[in-house]
């Protein structure tokens, strides 16, 4: 026999024999075989020996009760993210304690508490000196329509984050996406332009817009009081379910809030400004032209030191 650099033992002559390929539904791990399995975290570390700043999981899937703003609560479909720093002298983490530390909070209300609870374990749990948990889902709100009386629900893509490191302590991170209308005020005052010298009729173009808001915050701020922050900023959201009375509604109130980019982007300023429980903000926004072949964009900061910064993301580049 020969024993490999990795601990496993060789056979020297012809009597080895192939493993069977079947499955042992019967077989029972016991204490005695479960510390014979090889430890590949105690191996030698490949390429540079340096710390890592993130390891973890990604997008696995648990469903959650999130806790609404009227105390109530309702069942979100989530995708977790979970990682923390590795040292440089480790090999590597037990990727399965990510989850299964976060399984231990699933009848749990989603709360920035709890995702406080799930960092905290991880940084026990795993030896680590840092650790973040984000959670996505897509979150729902009812919203009538303008004028018709009718009624649907609007789904808001959000994202919890929950970050420790020794420099920062703990902090927690609210990211929501608001959807919006923008009639462009320069293709309105053109197209009135037309009507009433040459009285040709003409249509100013407006466009489904997005503005992906990111807020630092210091106490619990519950989801739908962003949301509402944004539709009074911006006015315009789209809408849900309309009759004719409807679209005509939301005809004259984008006629009443003509917005370019930099306007959008300048009320939100003033409304996530003006509100004490938000440390720190980013506001990017994208307006998908119907003028153009190619996007308006805009993005403000609140301008805190060390804090939110204007950088564009580098995947915006690679959208098509």
């Amino acid at each position: 026999m020969i024993k490999s650099t990795n601990g496993f033992v060789k056979p020297t002559n012809n009597t080895y024999k192939s493993p069977e390929k079947r499955y042992d539904e019967n077989f029972v791990a016991s204490e005695e075989y479960l510390k014979s399995l090889p430890d590949m975290q105690n191996m030698e570390n490949a390429g540079a020996r340096v710390a890592i700043q993130h390891v973890g999981i990604h997008n696995f899937k648990i469903p959650m009760n999130i806790r609404l703003r009227d105390g109530k609560s309702r069942e979100v479909h989530c995708a977790v993210t979970g990682s923390v720093s590795l040292e440089a002298a480790q090999k590597g983490i037990n990727m399965s304690r990510i989850m299964r530390t976060f399984y231990q909070y699933e009848q749990q209300e989603l709360t920035p508490e709890t995702l406080k609870d799930v960092v905290r374990s991880y940084l026990k749990n795993l030896d680590s000196s840092s650790a973040r948990i984000a959670i996505a889902f897509d979150f729902p709100m009812q919203k009538e329509s303008l004028r018709s009386g009718l009624s649907g629900y609007q789904y808001y893509p959000v994202v919890l984050e929950t970050d420790f490191s020794a420099d920062n302590g703990m902090q927690q991170f609210m990211h929501l996406d608001f959807t919006y209308s923008s009639a462009c005020p320069c293709s309105y005052e053109l197209a009135e332009h037309a009507k009433e010298v040459r009285h040709v009729a003409a249509v100013p173009h407006s466009q489904r817009s997005v503005a992906k808001i990111s807020i630092k915050y210091n106490e619990e701020m519950p989801i739908e009081d962003l949301v509402d922050l944004c539709r009074d900023a911006l006015k315009t959201e789209t809408q849900v379910m309309v009759k004719r009375e409807d679209e005509q509604a939301f005809a004259e109130l984008n006629a009443a809030y003509l917005k370019f980019v930099e306007d959008a982007v300048r009320a939100l300023f003033e409304k996530l400004n003006a509100d004490s429980r938000i440390q720190d903000f980013r506001v990017f926004a994208s307006h998908q032209e119907s003028l153009h072949s190619h996007d308006a964009i805009s993005v403000i900061t609140k301008g805190v030191a060390g804090g939110f910064t204007a950088q564009i993301a580098p995947f915006i580049y690679n959208e098509r």
